[in-house]
């Protein structure tokens, strides 16, 4: 390196932003990128939800056997269920979704050049002790730069120094030099107190002796103290022969990062074993019934490490029953919180986290009385004394925090009181004119601090001009009468704001009856008065409400039963004999669109068919009564059932206000007994067989209606026997919140398999045992094929 001009020895110079506030900086971005991660989160389920959907269509399957083939394809492409969710719904929307969601994924996995740079540097050197470590620095590093010799030191909890290697010395000057004891003034030791590197232009000038003082001291000197996770456990001193500039220039952070490689040897030194850290788990649950069994108010401060050794905060791991937040918090509400964000004024109005991390650096305890603290209250600095310590322990801080007696505490509360309240308290002296306020009072009057208070007698030109009757009874309450009087005024700030206040004051006398003082406080009440105007508001309007959802449901109802009026007994038709139970839901305002239909067509077929309307109300009944009307229609022009809910379909697409729906359409014929079918969205029909087994008809395609323009439905044949029963229901009759639709079908199954009864009988037994608990209205049309 180029020599210059001895000087006196020269610290690195301090950066622009103090280290205290880009660490509270660091923490904003970390929140903010908790709470982005949070809403990508919520983003890629809804990108999954919809993959799901379009599996759900594309093979016709159920929400659950699309999520298991979701991951299962997932799996075999190699992909996140993300990306090929992504996949999915961009390939069937034909947008740039996938190209979009790629290139996301693409940024979060670039690689830091810094990284990968520190993990190439201590692979080189990750096999080697101390010694080792220190002879390859200066072999490879050091002596290009023109070094020719370099210490590495183990810091000692006592504040001592051991020679963990060097080289580019002799055998004697390191033996010399292999302990130096506390309190020894050193490069390296003033290095390890400030924390921060020494940049010495030579030696002699630093006037601290050090290894290699008589055969180098007219070179220059530089020691960096080096650690892991903010915890400093040595130095590492670097010799040259000439002398150093007077600035570091690019150097330093060269030389810094070569010290960072002999800290992971430090730990390991000799058989020197490293502190207990916050991962020692037996060790961390001792230290916490430590600070329990304490008299002091204390908490456990652990070390938060970003990168793997980067000190970033401090995690309040644990507070005991006697510590008081000075903030008036209650101790749930701190514990796992980061220090800066439960106190982030500490970075620097009152320094403490600066001391904690001192102590935490270099195991110094720290003491001091009457320390300033400085907390947020609702957005609002607050200041109180305290005692503090800060010790480290094994790895964590124990930081105590003692109010300096009792009138100190009260007076926090008394402050929380009043500001919670937003009470703010006066006393006027009457004989003298002297007013007195607190802090709250100049607040809620819209006055600065150093304004002049106001006199009662002022209060009526300060009050809207309606509240001066009342303003006037309570003076002569309290001035007068010499009573306890309170009343409520509006107060008109000269900033234009108006206030809804309460004023409560009791007269002060002498031992003659003479009034000498009034003292009192005002209250802000604006929001409970607020509060009480929108609750009265919020009622009226909640009865008209009522009212009208009432009628709103009576008419439902009354059109829905006049539609469909409840079946007194069975239907006999052609070839078949038709029963029907139709149950609502049993809260009146979620009357529901099920609906159902048997009609004997000109050609001799029967047309079944089983519908259900989403949603509830009024709009569901209309809803209801357009499809079955149209299906009714449409079905006279002897359609199968596919075309007929084809046909359907373009009825609920366009012709209605945006009416979904799923159905079960049937054609059975009499003389063959065959039973033509088509389902839209809906459940697949049961069928009972004469000999008693049941079994439910395959899944076959067909969306909702309404919701797609152009679908395709599928349409199968069964053939039914004399005596086979023919069960279509609605989900209301299976449904649950607590078990998969696959298992509430299988359960209804197995019911209908061991009834022994007639068609009627079997309706009412699956009213009767139904398990569903969503309070949907219910509809089950049961057929039996007559002899």
């Amino acid at each position: 390196m180029p020599s210059e001009e001895p000087g006196v020895p020269v610290l690195a110079p301090p950066a622009e932003v103090s280290a205290n506030l880009a660490r509270l900086a660091d923490t904003v971005a970390r929140l903010r990128a908790e709470v982005d991660h949070a809403h990508a989160v919520a983003d890629g389920r809804a990108l999954i939800e919809l993959a799901k959907g379009v599996l759900m269509e594309r093979l016709h399957c159920t929400p659950s056997d699309a999520a298991k083939q979701l991951e299962s394809l997932a799996e075999r492409a190699g992909l996140t269920p993300l990306e090929f969710a992504a996949e999915v719904v961009g390939e069937a929307a034909e947008d740039r979704i996938t190209d979009v969601a790629q290139e996301f994924l693409a940024r979060a996995e670039e690689d830091s050049v810094a990284v990968r740079l520190r993990t190439a540097e201590s692979g080189v050197l990750a096999a080697g002790d101390t010694q080792r470590v220190a002879e390859s620095i200066l072999e490879h590093a050091l002596r290009p730069l023109g070094a020719t010799a370099v210490a590495v030191w183990l810091a000692g909890p006592d504040g001592s120094l051991t020679l963990a290697g060097s080289a580019g010395f002799s055998a004697e000057e390191a033996a010399r030099w292999r302990y130096v004891p506390p309190g020894v003034a050193t490069p390296a030791r003033t290095a390890l107190i400030d924390r921060d590197t020494l940049w010495s232009t030579t030696l002699a000038s630093s006037g601290l002796p050090s290894i290699g003082q008589h055969t180098l001291s007219g070179g220059g000197r530089v020691a960096v103290p080096t650690g892991t996770g903010g915890r400093i456990i040595g130095v590492v001193e670097m010799c040259w022969p000439e002398p150093l500039p007077a600035e570091p220039g690019r150097e330093r952070r060269q030389l810094e990062a070569l010290a960072e490689l002999c800290a992971h040897t430090l730990d390991t030194w000799d058989g020197v074993v490293a502190p207990l850290g916050a991962g020692s788990g037996d060790f961390l649950g001792e230290l916490v019934d430590f600070v329990d069994g304490l008299h002091d108010p204390a908490v456990l401060l652990s070390p938060c490490l970003e990168g793997g050794d980067r000190l970033s905060d401090f995690r309040i791991h644990h507070a005991n029953l006697r510590f008081a937040d000075p903030g008036g918090r209650p101790r749930s509400l701190l514990v796992g919180t980061r220090l800066l964000e439960a106190y982030p004024l500490a970075a620097e109005e009152s320094g403490l986290l600066d001391k904690v991390q001192r102590v935490y650096a270099t195991g110094e305890p720290f003491r001091a009385d009457s320390m300033a603290v400085t907390t947020l209250v609702d957005q609002v600095p607050l200041t109180v004394l305290t005692d503090v310590s800060i010790t480290r322990f094994a790895g964590n801080v124990l930081l105590v925090l003692r109010l300096q007696d009792d009138a100190a505490k009260l007076a926090v509360l008394l402050q929380h009181a009043q500001r919670l309240g937003r009470i703010g308290g006066f006393e006027e002296n009457v004989v003298t004119g002297a007013i007195t306020w607190n802090t709250e009072l100049f607040a809620l009057y819209g006055l600065p601090p150093n304004a002049a208070p106001l006199s009662l007698n002022q209060l009526t030109g300060h009050a809207h001009a309606d509240d001066a009757p009342a303003i006037g009874r309570f003076l002569r309450t309290v001035l007068h009468h010499k009573r306890p009087g309170s009343t409520a005024f509006r107060l008109e700030r000269s900033d234009g704001v108006a206030r809804h206040i309460r004023v409560v004051a009791e007269p002060v006398v002498d031992g003659r009856g003479e009034l000498v003082a009034v003292r009192g406080a005002y209250q802000d009440v604006s929001s409970q008065h607020w509060t009480e105007v929108a609750l009265a508001a919020t009622r009226d309007r909640l009865a008209e409400t009522e009212q009208e959802a009432i009628e709103r449901n009576r008419l439902t109802l009354q059109l829905q039963r006049a539609i469909m009026p409840p079946a007194k007994g069975p239907i006999d038709m052609p070839g078949l004999r038709a029963a029907v139970r139709y149950r609502p839901a049993e809260k009146e305002h979620l009357v529901g669109g099920d609906w159902y239909d048997a009609v004997a067509l000109p050609t001799g077929e029967v047309l079944l068919c089983v519908g259900d309307v989403a949603g509830h109300g009024i709009d569901a009944a209309t809803g209801m009564v357009s499809l079955r009307n149209a299906l009714r229609g449409l079905a006279a022009t002897g359609a199968g059932p596919a075309q007929l809910l084809t046909w359907l379909n373009l009825v609920a697409y366009h012709l209605t206000d945006h009416v979904t729906a799923t159905a079960v359409a049937a054609v059975f014929d009499p003389a063959s007994r065959k039973l033509r079918w088509a389902r839209a969205g809906h459940l697949p029909p049961i069928v009972r067989h004469h000999d008693g087994t049941a079994t439910t008809l395959p899944l076959i395609r067909g969306s909702l209606l309404g919701a797609v323009r152009d679908v395709v439905y599928q349409e199968e044949e069964v053939q039914l026997d004399g005596g086979d029963i023919l069960l279509i229901y609605t989900d209301g009759l299976i449904e649950r919140r607590d078990a998969p639709v696959q298992d509430s079908v299988a359960r209804l199954v197995t019911l209908v398999e061991g009834h022994q009864g007639g068609l009627e009988h079997q309706l009412d037994r699956l009213l009767t045992y139904s398990t569903a608990d969503t309070d949907d209205d219910t509809c089950v049309v049961g057929i039996q094929v007559t002899a």
